[in-house]
């Protein structure tokens, strides 16, 4: 588990929003949501986005895609922060608006 991904863990039990960790969904595959809340709302930390990591790749790009778009097609809403943004607050705020509505 990465650092940010500890520290919205803590901030989502700090709010009282119940999470789980790194669930598998689309069986047989291996894809893994980092924190899914409740059975429709599934959260990615994207911290290597600028560490020229695999998901940078033209490759690991293809397969992030299809992973999404499986998510999609199954019913999940799937939320992608970068760390900075769980640093500074604004992923759990997004978290919160999006499992109230999505209301401003």
């Amino acid at each position: 588990m990465s650092d940010a991904e500890e520290t919205l863990a803590f901030q989502l039990r700090a709010v009282g929003i119940p999470f789980e960790r790194e669930v598998v969904f689309a069986p047989p595959r291996r894809w893994r949501f980092d924190f899914t809340i409740g059975d429709f709302l599934a959260v990615e930390i994207d911290g290597g986005a600028f560490s020229g990591g695999r998901h940078t790749t033209g490759d690991g790009f293809r397969r992030d895609l299809e992973k999404a778009n499986a998510a999609v097609l199954a019913g999940w809403r799937v939320l992608h922060f970068l760390p900075e943004q769980v640093d500074n607050g604004s992923a759990l705020a997004l978290v919160e608006r999006a499992l109230h509505g999505g209301a401003k």
